[in-house]
Formats: structure tokens, C-alpha cells, sequence
């Protein structure tokens, strides 16, 4: 939405765990990304309910506001975390996923929802970040490795998307602080 984001004076973004208030503004953010068909298989919009069975557990999800007085914050990115996979022997290994606004984009807010999802990560007791990513999304691949990730490799044509065949990279982070 154009004017969401007024440009007259200075903002600031911060990043924060997410919680429940903020559900409407991540799937929001989210059914952006699905609508754009640049950066997720995804087809189907979520909703606030939706991004609720994302909050609460063991995997972070964090958000990234713009403010400019403590009042008028609105989020503008997040980045969230979700099982690798169900095997107990990956348990210590998250898959993420980072979004951003249109109207926020290039401006910092993806790289600050990505490094407060990788302390919060770190925190709850993880060793490895990993995700795929469009072999498209040069922008996306760029941030992530300036970020400390490196690409593991290019899974060719890994899904159709409106009846086009992407292929992703798998990029991952290790973090050493849980690496024992």
C-alpha cells in the first residue's frame, strides 16, 4: 500500500521476537510475497490464524518494525523458523524463511529480521540454519551470504510454480556457539 510509510521524517527499524498482535501484519507480508510469484511455491494466501500456529513453540519467529516514535510501529519484514525436519536426529537444524513489504524493501529490513532470527536461533539452542531460495532472487542470495551463509548447492527444477519449473539454491549457517 503506497503512504504506508510516510517519508518526511527519520525512521528507525528494530527487531523484536514476534507475538500474537503481530499475526495479521506477517501474513499480510507473506500473502504479498505468495501474490508476487518471485520467492515462494507457496499459492495459497495465509491469515492471521495461519501465522498464530507459527508463534509460541521452540522455533523463533521475529519481526522488524518502523517507527518513527514508539507509537506508530508497523511491521515491516520478519523472518520466521520451522522444522527441517521431523527426524529427532535434525532437531538441532531450522529451516527459515525472510520476507519484507514491497514498500520496505532495500532499506535494511530483511538483513535485521535475518541476523535477529540468527540470534534467536542461537538462543533457543539450534546449530544450523538452512532454507532455499529462488536460483532467481539474486537480491535474496546476495543479503544471505553477506550474512555468513554459503550455498550448498542448486536443487534444478525442485517444484512447478504456475506451471514453471524453478530451480533453488540451499544456502545454511552453522552456529558455532551450539556446535558441541
Amino acid at each position: 500500500m503506497p503512504g504506508r510509510f510516510p517519508s518526511s521524517r527519520p525512521s528507525t527499524l528494530r527487531a523484536r521476537a514476534a507475538r500474537a498482535a503481530d499475526a495479521e501484519a506477517i501474513a499480510r507480508i507473506y500473502s504479498e510475497g505468495i501474490a508476487e510469484r518471485r520467492s515462494t511455491f507457496e499459492t495459497r494466501p495465509r491469515t492471521a490464524a495461519d501465522v498464530q500456529a507459527w508463534l509460541g513453540g521452540r522455533h523463533p519467529v521475529v519481526v522488524v518494525e518502523r517507527a518513527e516514535t514508539e507509537a506508530d510501529a508497523q511491521v515491516v519484514a520478519f523472518a520466521s523458523s520451522a522444522p527441517y525436519s521431523p527426524r529427532a536426529c535434525y532437531a538441532g537444524v531450522a529451516d527459515f524463511s525472510v520476507y519484507v513489504d514491497s514498500q520496505a524493501r532495500g532499506q535494511g529490513a530483511g538483513r535485521l529480521a535475518v541476523e535477529a532470527l540468527v540470534a534467536a536461533a542461537t538462543a533457543a539452542g539450534f546449530h544450523k540454519l538452512t532454507s532455499r531460495v529462488f536460483a532467481t532472487n539474486a537480491v535474496s542470495r546476495r543479503m544471505l551470504a553477506g550474512l555468513g551463509f554459503r550455498e550448498v548447492g542448486v536443487h534444478l527444477k525442485h517444484a512447478p510454480l504456475d506451471g514453471v519449473w524453478h530451480d533453488v539454491v540451499t544456502v545454511e549457517r552453522l552456529l558455532p556457539e551450539n556446535l558441541r
